[in-house]
């Protein structure tokens, strides 16, 4: 069986002057041109390509990767638009269509976004969508608060940022649980921080707050060893000047405050902390 939009390890069943045809079993035999072809490359060959759709809609092969296989998401750029859709530029001599009725929002040329790629099985095409909640599940019930996952930042809304949850869900990172710079497209370890009654799922960048805590404790020491022993950074200092200092919120930063006044290694004063 053939998997459209995937890699694949097909049998060489016979060369030609502008290639090697693959055995492609009921989709039957599938053209690797001649640019992919190894050196030494003869019938019986197994190799490893991917699927995909020339622009005839004809099965075709390549030894290339592109930047994303079907179920899989990516940050990609937007290369031309016609009355079809948007194509988009995945690494492939033939451009990534992004349907119109699969766009969130308009799709501007030279500027790029974060699709998801996906086999529409009514014409067996590959495509992609900007409209993450056709193709992701937001349904976190397999989650636990507290899980590491692997996120990718995808787009806005009026309550914070959408991210992609390893290529299968979706989640929403508050306004108010982000302390740093975050860009379409960027890559970043993150938290499942709740999962609402409906299933849908909360994510934060920092990591459970005990281990927050933890971590914190030994940096504001640090910090008040390279420092004299003073830190001018308080409990009352602004979040944005915390979070820069120790890549903490100001909630984690003041529990660690405490904790170490608790155990006498610091004091707190009005306008510094002191090392003890």
């Amino acid at each position: 069986m053939v998997y459209v939009g995937r890699k694949n390890r097909l049998r060489v069943v016979k060369t030609v002057a502008f290639g090697v045809y693959l055995d492609g079993g009921a989709s039957g035999e599938i053209l690797l041109p001649k640019r992919d072809v190894p050196d030494g490359c003869k019938a019986g060959d197994w190799l490893h390509v991917f699927v995909y759709n020339d622009s005839d809609d004809r099965l075709i092969a390549t030894r290339e990767t592109p930047a994303a296989m079907v179920g899989e998401c990516a940050y990609l750029k937007v290369r031309q638009q016609n009355d079809v859709g948007t194509f988009l530029d995945w690494g492939l001599s033939k451009d990534l269509l992004v349907p119109f009725n699969e766009q969130a929002w308009p799709m501007h040329q030279g500027r790029s976004y974060v699709v998801c790629v996906y086999l529409d099985t009514d014409t067996n095409r590959i495509a992609a969508s900007t409209k993450y909640n056709r193709h992701l599940s937001e349904d976190g019930r397999g989650f636990a608060p507290g899980d590491e996952v692997k996120l990718m930042i995808a787009a806005t809304t009026e309550l914070g940022f959408k991210a992609v949850i390893s290529n299968s869900h979706l989640g929403l990172i508050f306004k108010a649980d982000v302390f740093q710079p975050l860009k379409f497209g960027q890559r970043l370890r993150g938290y499942i921080k709740a999962i609402r009654d409906d299933g849908k799922i909360d994510l934060t960048l920092q990591p459970p707050s005990a281990e927050v805590v933890d971590q914190l404790e030994g940096a504001i020491l640090d910090y008040l060893h390279h420092h004299d022993g003073v830190s001018p950074i308080t409990d009352k200092s602004p979040p944005d000047l915390i979070y820069k200092t120790f890549k903490a919120s100001k909630a984690n930063y003041k529990r660690a405050l405490g904790r170490l006044y608790k155990k006498r290694r610091i004091s707190i004063e009005k306008y510094r902390i002191v090392l003890a």
